[in-house]
Parts: C-alpha cells; structure tokens; sequence
C-alpha cells in the first residue's frame, strides 16, 4: 500500500449490507474494520451496514471495485449517499481536521480505519436525516389536519407503517451502524483516540444522533396518537352502527308483535 501524500478519502453507501466474509484472510489489509486493496494502489475500508470508504481512489477504480464486489453486496441503492474530504499526510502536523482537510502523520491502515469510522457514520446520519426529514414531511400535516378539524383523514396502514419505519431506523442506528460506539481499534491502539474524539466532533456524529433519536421518538409518539385516535374513532363508529342494529331489530320485533298480528 502506497499512497499520495494528499488524496481523497469517500464514503458511499452502496447497499443495505455488506457480506465481510466473502474477502478472505489473504486478501485482508486489517480487520475490524475491514479494509482492503483497490487495484490501482488504493484502499477501501467495508462496513457490513452497506458503507464503504475509499481512499486515493479514482473514480474509475471506485466504479470497477463496486462491479468487482457486487455479488457481496445486497440491496443496492440506485443513487447512494456520499460524503468525502481531503486527506493530507504530514508527519509533523497536529493530527484533526483543518478547514476541509484531515491531516494525518501517517497513512498507516490504522489511521485510515478511524477516518473511515467516522466517514462511515457520518454518511449513515446523512442518509437517515434525509429519511426522517421525509417522515416529517408527512406527519406534519396529520397533526395540523388535527388540529383544525379534530379529525384525521390518513390511513390507520400509513401510520403504521410509519411507525415501523422509525422503530427500524432505531434499530439499525443502534444495533447495526453503532453510532455511539467507539472502534475496536482503539482498545490496541489507544493512542489514537484522540485523532477519532477530535473528528467525531468535527463531523458531529454524537450531536446529529442525538437529534435523530429524538425526532424518532417525536415522529413515533405523533403517529402513535394519531393511530390511537383513528382507531378510536373507528371504534365508536363501529359501536354506534351496533346500536343501529339493534335499535332496527327492535323495530322489526315490535312490527311482528304489534302489527302482523293484530
């Protein structure tokens, strides 16, 4: 592995996973997480939540890489996320991010590994405000509807379904991308911890999850009582077409009593 002395690191989010145990031991920079050599000289850093990082890569490379690996790949997106920034490596710099620019005293996989951490999360948050931003979008206007009319026109299903949707993105933030964990790296190489606290305050990655988890709860609360409400209303009205029955079977009984037999 050689790489430039200034290059561009990016992430893509290619798919919904990534299978890790198609790459074996032999063709393995590191582990944990995976990284790899991109013909052409580059690296790529894989996360099985469906990111991967390229570092001095073309886009060319990038393009055939992704072919090479798609058969690993499952639920790819038509047009993915991205995010990227320049690297530059400088022996005697602070290491952190500088205006646009990482700086980094070595390429070593090490190093790349952190940035890659971080880029991984970064594109995941991006890619989840996008989808939460959507669900506002369409809650927004239930609970204006409600307030105006003290009624709801949507579909118990869509709210439903919206429901499910915000309790997955909690689940995968959570227990699949693992935002707020630190890398497995660090417990050998905690010397550089500070290289990922510093970044993981550049990029906001704790700030942004944390806005994320409580427009989760907001959007799941709302759909929840609109639910509720809905069904409540679908109740009474199921009640109020029982007593209707039974008032009519009333009417026909007292028919039978008082007029057919009279």
């Amino acid at each position: 592995m050689s790489l430039r002395p200034d290059f561009k690191a990016r992430a893509i989010l290619v798919a919904d996973r990534i299978e890790l145990r198609a790459w074996k031991a032999q063709e393995r920079l590191a582990s944990s997480p995976l990284a790899v050599s991109v013909p052409g000289g580059g690296v790529a850093v894989l996360f099985r939540y469906g990111v991967v990082v390229f570092f001095d890569v073309t886009p060319q490379e990038e393009t055939e890489f992704l072919a090479n690996v798609s058969p690993a790949l499952s639920g790819a997106f038509a047009a993915p996320e991205t995010e990227e920034v320049e690297i530059t490596i400088e022996p005697q710099a602070r290491e952190g991010m500088r205006g646009e620019t990482v700086f980094l005293a070595s390429d070593e996989i090490e190093r790349l590994q952190v940035v890659a951490d971080i880029l991984s999360k970064s594109v995941m948050l991006a890619w989840y405000e996008a989808r939460i931003a959507g669900s506002f979008e369409l809650i927004e206007p239930l609970a204006s509807e409600l307030q105006r009319t003290g009624r709801i026109s949507a579909r118990a299903r869509g709210l439903s379904r919206q429901i499910g949707a915000m309790l997955l993105s909690q689940h995968l933030m959570a227990g699949v991308v693992e935002v707020d964990d630190k890398p497995e790296l660090l417990w050998d190489r905690p010397e550089l911890e500070g290289l990922f606290i510093r970044l993981e305050d550049e990029f906001e990655i704790k700030e942004r999850h944390g806005v994320l988890v409580r427009k989760i709860n907001l959007i799941t609360q709302t759909a929840q009582t609109l639910l509720q409400l809905q069904q409540g209303r679908h109740s009474l009205r199921l009640e109020l077409y029982i007593v209707i029955l039974i008032v009519v079977e009333i009417f026909l009984t007292l028919y039978e009593l008082f007029f057919k037999h009279s």
